[in-house]
């Protein structure tokens, strides 16, 4: 049961938190439909709404404003996203400290717009510090794991340096298969990512032999006509083409939702 739906004692209370409910489970799916400009106001009026009846440290506020830093990063507004983001790590070690897994889940979505907005030595610092401490605490083949250990890849990759992240890639995708078999969804976005380092290393069989398996296991998983499956189709139709893949992250999981 999410936090916010829980009794908090009084008849308003308990509205006003199904209210938060209301208003970021709206956002969130304005999100994932890909309208994140109109998600933001939901966004805000939560957050408003959390801070005025639960405070600014309670975790339920503290998702939600983590939530609408990353909704205004996917809406265009990324100097925005990036403080609210930054503003989030810095809450979330206030109050839970830097290793816990709240803090790590904002510092990775931070580590995700340096990259993204060019902050690349910024990126690398951050994805390589959430990926080991979830490494020590999680193990490498957990799902969380696996999700920072391909955004430290791709931050290394970003940096020019394709040779360590098709090496991280790799061994990330030697522990996914391990633990989850090879028809999984961190297991395919992996090897889709190898394909393009491949790909930008020169490498355009072996590059297309895995986004033919990628792309194979894809629709396995997915259906041949889900939206990533023909993008991983599209793919290997230019798997021989080196600046297709300039800017390797296949189903990398970008917009997942912060749970907590």
């Amino acid at each position: 049961m999410p936090p916010w739906t829980r009794s908090r004692g009084s008849r308003q209370a308990r509205e006003g938190a199904r209210d938060i409910a209301a208003l970021h489970a709206a956002g969130v799916d304005l999100w994932h439909a890909g309208r994140a400009d109109e998600a933001v106001p939901l966004f805000e009026e939560a957050l408003a709404a959390c801070r005025a009846g639960l405070g600014n440290d309670d975790p339920v506020t503290l998702t939600v404003a983590g939530n609408l830093g990353a909704v205004c990063f996917a809406a265009g507004a990324w100097q925005q996203g990036l403080d609210l983001l930054s503003a989030s790590v810095a809450d979330r070690t206030r109050a839970f400290g830097p290793s816990d897994a709240r803090t790590l889940t904002a510092v990775d979505a931070l580590a995700t717009a340096y990259r993204l907005v060019g902050r690349i030595d910024e990126a690398v610092e951050l994805s390589e510090r959430v990926a080991a401490e979830r490494s020590r605490t999680l193990g490498p083949g957990h799902p969380d794991t696996l999700t920072s250990r391909l955004g430290s890849a791709l931050a290394r990759a970003a940096f020019g340096d394709i040779e360590a992240a098709l090496a991280l890639l790799g061994a990330a995708l030697h522990d996914a298969e391990q633990v989850h078999g090879p028809r999984h969804e961190h297991v395919i976005a992996l090897r889709a990512n190898v394909a393009g380092c491949l790909a930008l290393l020169g490498l355009s069989a072996e590059a297309a032999a895995e986004l033919e398996r990628a792309a194979t296991d894809a629709a396995a998983l997915l259906g041949r006509g889900h939206p990533e499956t023909e993008a991983l189709f599209t793919d290997l139709a230019h798997a021989h083409d080196r600046s297709w893949f300039f800017a390797i992250g296949r189903m990398a999981g970008e917009s997942r939702r912060d749970r907590g």
